[in-house]
């Protein structure tokens, strides 16, 4: 990679976060545990319910296939798990890329 390349690259990493940082850091309140709290709490209940369904769904299933049904109520627990999770991953890529303003002290 050349010299003028990395220049650019760093000057674009630059501009995206300031970018980013001007447009969520004012729509989102400043983030500290307390605040993020109540996000893994609602990923872990998604993720047990998932996990619960399918766990219920074997159990119930005595060697035969789920019927259509059981994979539908699955399904949309594991598509409500995956949305939870990749907001909650796409909070965390926010955090680590300095978007959001953060509280770091516990006294909330």
């Amino acid at each position: 990679m050349t010299i003028d390349s990395n220049r650019l690259l760093l000057e674009f990493e630059k501009l995206r976060r300031e970018i980013n940082h001007n447009v969520l850091s004012p729509a989102l309140p400043e983030l500290s545990l307390t605040t993020l709290q109540p996000i893994i709490t609602l990923v872990a209940e998604a993720r047990r319910d998932y996990l619960k369904t399918f766990v219920e769904l074997a159990e119930q299933a005595r060697g035969q296939k789920p019927s259509a049904e059981q994979i539908a109520q699955l399904k949309a627990r594991r598509e409500a798990f995956d949305e939870l999770m990749s907001a909650a991953n796409a909070l965390e890529t926010a955090i680590q890329r300095d978007y959001l303003k953060v509280r770091t002290s516990r006294r909330d």
